[in-house]
């Protein structure tokens, strides 16, 4: 058997993660054409001198010829990596990728990681001002106090380009805005409250100067450290613990904290107790921060006090306090408008939208991508989630905004209203895709069946799926198969503990099984031994049975053998059940998401029908579109063949152009557009070219194609030249009560389907 721990799979994990299949996280990408030699005279010698002159002569010009506007330099001597301390700045380099990675994925922003042996703050800050002409803006990142402070300070006063570090300003601005929120529930007023912090470290420091910023009285607030309060006279004070130095040293915390409003953590585990909780004011508001284990957890604090609110930083509680919740975004809206500076008027701006979203009713535009999830602004719902799509638009704006009228943009935009609305349309391309369906997946209470529960791939699914919050997940198999393979991949996963098993060979089940299978395909040539023999020999045909009594609510199969073989078992028995809108489950057909370096493309049907007739194909187009609206995407489905609007009479073009008279008669909710070619569909500047009168505004999202030949082509192509990353198949028609994989699958892409099927939806095609 396998003794390892969680952690350590997870460790193990991590170190493929970021050695395979290259090391790292990170790579040059190439976003001008270098295919001939005209080319490469444009991008280097001799075209590349006249964009040098144009520079020499304005250096703003650097903003138009290079990429240096999108740019932000992350920049560590690794004296503070959160969680493991001063490991030098080599090993903070896997820290610093990832928040590159995290720039890019959140606000498409680019970025470079600049690892500096220098531990001397003027030196380091004289390193980091030298690099000004490369980047847009510098992300300082995990530098220990209090040379942080000085390292900021010495390049905010040289430097014309954004500096921020995010220990401090990032945890601040995310602090500040649940306060604000949390002083709202509780009826409060920051000017008024009685405050208590521990942790004088850069991070608390500066959550403090940003809450008196925006009202928080410093003759209200007792800081202490682990000698215990600053205070007037004491010895090691620095000049940034100064500031909230009392006048006399009042006494240990569990004295002082007597009447507080607020406590803010950002200190260790065990700071606070439940004793002392019980000493505050009415409705007391609690940042336990400390990670991974707060200064006190939320259950401890809520048995001392029922009228508490509580934040902390992990994900496993509501109001998680996440950096995540503001770089990104703070970046975008600053460099966007060329600022000069990260002021306090943008952080405030930052701060104060981060909590406005918070109170918001869910917008249209979230809608479908929250559905089923009550996102109510209320005692456990402090913050936005991190994965919230209107974050970029709703933050980037007011940053932006704030920039400008503090008179720090270079680059000001006359219209600020239209920004956000292009940046609410980009968001979707920075792979975000799935998130709003890995939260939904979490809370829900689905049970799923894997069909091929031997599988690798699925066992290491089954550990991702574990690792996320999801519940344990139930593969067929047989147990001595299973725990050999989960032995030799080093997964750490207990049978019965982390995942129910169902031994196709020896399960107390199989009479009732084969008997219901018999059941329901008895008048189709089914016979009481054929049902006892494919109740032994397929695992799929067991999955669906176990669907069908309501052991399992989704099955997922097809990690090997034949797609059609999987769909034709999961038809037999699950086809014909009502599917909750007056009409029975079929399969309509399969729909691929290929996520692509600019965006998603939604491409059916893949798999099921061959040779779809026109009301097929409106079948298709119609369950494609309820698909898209789970990703929170407003559908846009183009009908494809080789005819484009009626220019010639072939087979596919007939066919489409039923199809649209269909879609048309039955009303449909959502944008479509046909008969035309591929090109046309994604490239609105070709298609008002030859109509200029079509229905369809922008690039299409969704190709539906005349034949599975040509979409499963089309998909196949997307993803080995152009790199694309799929989602899918998803099976349309079947209530989300089955879902049949390629059988190239890999974990990951399994991961995802599990998350689809886990995640409950209103109305599904």
């Amino acid at each position: 058997m396998n003794d390892q721990t969680p952690s350590e799979t997870l460790r193990d994990a991590a170190l493929r993660y970021h050695e395979f299949p290259k090391p790292g996280k990170l790579a040059t990408r190439v976003t001008k054409p270098m295919a001939t030699q005209r080319d490469l005279s444009l991008a280097y010698s001799p075209g590349v001198a006249e964009a040098c002159t144009r520079i020499a002569e304005d250096e703003a010009d650097s903003y138009r010829y290079t990429s240096r506007g999108n740019q932000v330099a992350v920049i560590s001597n690794g004296t503070a990596v959160l969680g493991l301390g001063n490991i030098g700045a080599a090993a903070s380099k896997p820290v610093m990728e990832g928040k590159v990675a995290l720039f890019k994925k959140f606000a498409n922003i680019d970025g470079v990681d600049i690892e500096v042996n220098e531990t001397d703050p003027e030196r380091l800050a004289e390193i980091v001002i030298a690099l000004e002409p490369s980047f847009g803006a510098v992300n300082l990142e995990d530098i220990g106090a209090p040379a942080c402070f000085e390292v900021e300070r010495i390049c905010k006063e040289r430097m014309n380009i954004p500096v921020f570090h995010d220990d401090q300003h990032g945890t601040a601005i995310v602090v500040a805005a649940a306060a604000l929120n949390a002083m709202r529930l509780a009826g409060k007023s920051l000017s008024d409250i009685k405050m208590v912090a521990i942790g004088a470290g850069a991070a608390g420091i500066a959550c403090l100067n940003l809450l008196c910023d925006m009202g928080l009285k410093r003759r209200n607030v007792w800081l202490f450290d682990r000698r215990g309060v600053i205070y007037k006279g004491r010895e090691n004070v620095d000049a940034t613990k100064a500031l909230y130095a009392r006048d006399a040293d009042d006494g240990p915390m569990e004295q002082v904290i007597e009447g507080a409003d607020m406590f803010l953590g950002l200190s260790g585990p065990g700071n606070l107790t439940g004793e002392m909780v019980a000493k505050m004011a009415k409705d007391p508001v609690i940042f336990a921060l400390s990670n991974p284990t707060p200064e006190i957890l939320p259950e401890e604090a809520k048995a001392a006090r029922e009228d508490v609110i509580i934040a902390t930083g992990r994900s496993d509680y509501p109001n998680q306090v996440n950096n995540v919740l503001c770089f990104p975004f703070i970046f975008r809206g600053a460099m966007d408008v060329g600022a000069t500076q990260i002021n306090e008027a943008m952080k405030v701006a930052c701060a104060k939208a981060l909590a406005d979203l918070a109170r918001k009713t869910t917008a249209a535009e979230t809608a479908a991508a929250y559905r089923g999830e009550r996102m109510v602004f209320g005692r456990e719902y402090l913050i936005p989630k991190p994965f919230d799509p209107r974050l970029l638009g709703e933050v980037a704006s007011a940053v932006a905004r704030a920039a400008i009228g503090s008179g720090v943009a270079k680059r000001p935009i006359a219209d600020i209203a239209a920004y956000k609305a292009e940046l609410d349309r980009s968001v979707f391309r920075t792979g975000m895709i799935m998130r709003p369906v890995f939260e939904l997946a979490r809370r829900s209470e689905r049970r799923i069946v894997f069909a091929e529960g031997e599988d690798e791939r699925v066992l290491h699914c089954t550990q991702s799926m574990l690792l996320d919050g999801m519940g344990p997940p139930i593969l067929i198999g047989r147990p001595d198969v299973i725990r050999q393979r989960i032995d030799r991949a080093g997964i750490s996963l207990k049978p019965d503990t982390d995942f129910e098993v169902c031994n196709p060979e020896d399960d107390p089940r199989y009479r009732d099984y084969w008997q219901s299978y018999h059941a329901i395909l008895e008048r189709r040539g089914v016979t009481p031994d054929l049902a006892r023999t494919r109740l032994r020999t397929s695992n799929t045909a067991i999955a669906a049975i176990m669907v069908h009594r309501g052991e399992a609510d989704s099955l997922i199969c097809g990690s090997y053998g034949l797609y059609l073989d999987h769909l034709r078992h999961v038809e037999q028995v699950l086809g014909g059940l009502p599917d909750g809108d007056g009409q029975t489950l079929h399969p309509t057909g399969a729909l691929s998401t290929i996520i692509l370096d600019d965006g998603a493309i939604f491409i059916a049907d893949t798999q099921v029908r061959p040779d779809p007739s026109p009301e097929e194909v409106a079948e298709t187009a119609i369950s494609a579109a309820r698909h898209i609206r789970r990703f929170g995407i407003e559908p846009k489905i183009a009908l494809v063949s080789h005819s484009v609007f009626g220019n010639l009479d072939i087979a596919s073009g007939r066919k489409m152009r039923r199809a649209v008279e269909i879609l048309d008669a039955a009303g449909v909710d959502f944008a479509f557009e046909g008969e035309m070619q591929a090109d046309h569909a994604l490239n609105p500047d070709l298609r008002a070219r030859v109509f200029p009168n079509s229905r369809l505004h922008g690039a299409a999202n969704c190709l539906v194609f005349a034949n599975v030949d040509a979409a499963s082509g089309a998909a196949n192509v997307l993803r080995q030249l152009a790199g694309g990353l799929e989602i899918g198949p998803i099976l349309m028609g079947m209530g989300n009560k089955a879902h049949v994989v390629n059988s190239s699958v890999s974990a990951r892409g399994l991961f995802n389907i599990a998350a689809l099927a886990r995640a409950p939806v209103q109305s599904y095609a």
